[in-house]
Formats: C-alpha cells, structure tokens, sequence
C-alpha cells in the first residue's frame, strides 16, 4: 500500500509555528482544491483560536446536563440499581472517555482542524468520509432523539399549564397534532440558532450552562420537599445487590455511559480547533466533563429515587415527573429548563459535528449551513420517539451498538495520531490530492481493514432479551456474544493494535524495499 508516514520536523515556511506548537497555513498558500476544501474545513487562522478554559468548561456544562443524560442516570435507577450504584457507574464511564477526549482533542489546537480533515491523515482523503458518515449518521440518530424529547417535553407542560386537553387533539401518524408541532417549532429554534455560527454557540453555551444547574437543583429540592426530606432519596435499595445480579448490568452499563459521550471523543476537535492552547482544552474539558456528568447523575438519581418514595414508583423522565406539579410557575419554570438544556447539547453536540462531516462529503456543495439542514431532516426521518421508549432499548441496545462502532473509528484515531505519527501532521498535505495522504484511490487499506475487524469484533454479538430489542437472543453472531457487554472498549483496543501493527508492517516493508 502507498501509506506515507510523514518524517518528524519543524514547521517549515509552508507551516509557521506559533506559540504552543501551534500551526498554521502560511499566507498565500491556502489550498484550492474544491473536492477537498470549502472555508469550513480549512484550519482555523492562530489569531481566532481564542476558546478558553472556562469556554470548554461551559461547553461541557451546557451539553452534560440535558433530558438524555438525566435518562442514562435515572434509567439505571429503573434497571435496578440505587443510587450508589448509578452514580458509580456514570462517574467511572466518564473519566474512562475523557481520555480519548483528550487525545483526539489534540490535533484541535495544534492544526485548527475539524474531525473529518483529521481522519484524512488515517483514512485518507477519500476514505475519512467512512468515519465521518458513521459519525454523522450517529449526530443525525442523537438530534432527532434530542429534538423529539424536547418537543414532548414542550407538549407535556404547555399542555399542564393550560389545563389540559392537548392530548386529546386529533392524531397525525398516531400522535396529537399538538405534539407535532411543538417537535416543529423546537426543531426550527434550534437550526437558526447553529445558522449563526461557532460564536453565536458559544456565547449560549457561557450562560445556558448554569442556567441549566439551577433548574435541575430547584427539581431536586421540590422533590425532597414532596419525600419529607432528603432520607427517602438516598434510602431506596438496590435490587440488583453487589453480587450476581449487579454485574451483569454493570458492564453493559458502563459501556452504554461511556458510548453517551464516544460520538464527542471522535469530533471534539471540531470544537478544540477554536482552543486557545492544549492548557485550555485539557483543563476546559476535565473540569467540565466528569464533574458535571457525576453531579448530574447524582442530581438525577436522588430525584428518580425521591420519586419512587413519593409515588410507589420510579419516574425516570424529568418531563413526566415535573408535569405531576400543580404550580403554573413551576411548570413555565421546567418548560424553560427544558428548552435551554435541549438547545444547549443538541446543537453543539448533535449539529457542528455532522455539518462539518457532510461538508467534507462534497465540500463544493455543502457548507456549514447546509450540512446543519440536511441533519435536521435526516434527524426527523429516523423516528427518534422509537430510541428512547425502554431504558433496556435506549441503554443496551442503541447505546451499546454506537459505542461499538465509535471506539473502532477512536481507536484508529488514537493510533495515527500518537502512535503512528507522534503528533506530527503534513498540513497543506491534508487538503491535496497529490499529497502525503492519497493512499490507493485516497484510502487506506490499513484503517479501512482496521475498522471492519473492530466493528465486528465489537457489535458482532450484540443481542436483545425476547421483546425488548432487535437483535436476536443469542446474538448476531453467537460466538461473539461475550464480547458485546465491553463493545467500546472491545472496538477501540482491536482497531488500535490492528492498525498500528498494519501501517508499522507497511513502513517497515518500504524501509527494506529502499535498502535493497
């Protein structure tokens, strides 16, 4: 195979250096080529690299504290776990992806590159656009899913506070009309939001982030008050024990928690390419996303569990259970909560990364813009309302499926960019079709063979307890049914080891060919 390992060098006059190790194309030089550049997916200029800290912690913030991450926490709840349990679980799965986080954030800075640009360093030019679709496949599945769960919860409290009676509105496609259109009008906020740009995102996410804390604190104290105090929370037992029944559900867990964040492992540095320097992103994102995911998990628990005190049974959904409420303040109160904690994950989380993935599918004809549009659509047409039905179908089986295919793609990531290249990018190499990553036809062999391996290896056995999921009992494949519950993990160490071995065998090969 033609796979070109660029040597190890110092910014040349094509690539200046700025403080950091930072690069940047040299003036003059910005590459033309309309099959690989479009002004979205060219490095961001040194100068308007200015995301700081604080930016990448309330980003986080912004994005860890929504309606989906209060279902992970209050979901495992209802699988049976208390709230030890639950909360172990989430905070134990968000350190493990903060690490890929990290990593891949790595080339943000430095380059000022999005994610589909980096993949083209291991996929190849053409062949980022496998990893790239798959990840925006995932964007477009989430959006719908964030979308949909904020038009419901728009629908459930408008409906309270008004007295009631929407539901019974006459039924399109088997829901209210009511509904329909709060999901229509939800959706429509959010993309004119992200048609403003990378800044206008950032300056919601600065004050929806604690907007957002606020909200989930005044849930948990308005349930502690209903409880009688906070025992009733933190007294609900466990039905799964610490024995045999609990492991079983912890590590299919832990793999679903960790896959809730795989998709923003892989695009992070859509984000991170904004960073002021690694200190900001490293620090940005370690404060921001552990701790926010395991305060909220906690938040999330206490109420779940304060509901169960209260009602006899767990209400994992926040919508439902703050609709139980008789307050028209508190219901407008939720609605807005609702609102900001929806936009905030949804558009940064569920619509920059697929823009910019499906600009480098044809950059002449899509833009930012289009790309966020064409998620829209694409997130409407997946039925999202079908995801998130069970906690077994939404943890186990959507989550545990993405997060095998996603920690393939982060593996092979990983090893290219540490491994294989130690850091070190060709920079207009990246937008040429004659440059150092062309590969056959601009792909590689290595990452494609890599990704096929892991992807088996990791949802190969993915498999669904009778009448709670698509997959058949024994698994798809039944000998790699053991290997289902650690999908992420499986995913990401085999196309980490595989690609590595494979592209050091083509280097190696080359060395002996040039010396013979």
């Amino acid at each position: 195979m033609t796979a070109t390992i660029p040597p190890e060098r110092s910014a040349g006059p094509s690539e200046p250096a700025a403080p950091g190790g930072r690069v940047e194309l040299a003036p003059g030089t910005t590459p033309d080529d309309p099959r690989f550049v479009n002004e979205d997916l060219l490095p961001v200029p040194v100068a308007q690299r200015r995301w700081t800290t604080y930016n990448f912690a309330a980003l986080w913030v912004g994005m860890a504290h929504n309606i989906p991450s209060w279902l992970l926490a209050s979901g495992l709840v209802a699988l049976g776990m208390d709230w030890k349990q639950a909360v172990l679980t989430i905070a134990l799965a968000n350190v493990v992806v903060l690490l890929p986080m990290l990593l891949t954030g790595h080339a943000g800075p430095k380059y000022g590159i999005p994610f589909p640009v980096l993949a083209r360093a291991s996929f190849g030019l053409r062949g980022a656009n496998l990893p790239a679709l798959v990840r925006a496949g995932v964007a477009c599945a989430w959006f719908g899913i964030q979308t949909w769960i904020g038009g419901q919860g728009i629908f459930v409290l408008l409906d309270k506070a008004f007295g009631g009676g929407w539901a019974d509105a006459s039924r399109i496609g088997g829901q209210p009309w009511t509904l329909w259109l709060c999901f229509a009008l939800f959706w429509a906020l959010e993309l004119a939001i992200i048609y403003r740009g990378m800044e206008a995102l950032r300056r919601f996410e600065n004050w929806a982030a604690p907007f957002v804390i606020v909200g989930a604190l005044v849930l948990l104290g308005w349930i502690a008050y209903k409880a009688g105090g906070l025992g009733p929370l933190l007294d609900q037992p466990s039905k799964l024990g610490w024995g045999a029944d609990f492991w079983p559900v912890f590590f299919p867990a832990l793999m679903g928690m960790i896959a809730f964040w795989a998709t923003l492992s892989l695009n992070i540095p859509d984000f991170t390419r904004f960073g002021a320097g690694q200190r900001s992103q490293v620090l940005g994102q370690s404060l921001g996303l552990p701790t926010t995911m395991t305060l909220f998990a906690l938040l999330s628990v206490l109420v779940t569990s304060g509901s169960q005190a209260v009602y006899g049974a767990p209400v994992w959904d926040p919508v439902a259970l703050a609709a139980k409420t008789d307050n028209v303040f508190g219901l407008l109160f939720a609605l807005v909560t609702v609102l900001v904690a929806t936009l905030s994950v949804n558009i940064a989380a569920n619509v920059v990364s697929p823009a910019y993935d499906l600009a480098n599918l044809a950059p002449k004809r899509i833009d930012f813009r289009k790309g966020a549009l064409i998620t829209g659509v694409v997130g409407v047409l997946i039925m999202p309302w079908k995801l998130t039905a069970t906690p077994e179908l939404y943890i186990f089986t959507w989550l545990g499926l993405v997060g095998g295919l996603l920690g393939t793609v982060a593996g092979i990531l990983i090893a290219d960019y540490w491994l294989v290249r130690r850091t070190v990018l060709d920079l207009p190499g990246l937008y040429r079709a004659d440059g150092p990553y062309r590969y056959r036809g601009g792909w590689n062999p290595a990452a494609v063979l890599a990704f096929l391996v892991g992807g088996v290896l990791a949802v190969g056995g993915s498999h669904s307890a009778p009448g709670t999921g698509p997959f058949p009992e024994d698994g798809l494949i039944p000998f790699l049914k053991p290997l289902s519950d650690y999908g992420w993990a499986v995913g990401l160490a085999a196309s980490l080891l595989l690609y590595t071995a494979l592209m050091r065998r083509a280097a190696a090969g080359r060395s002996s060919a040039r010396s013979s």
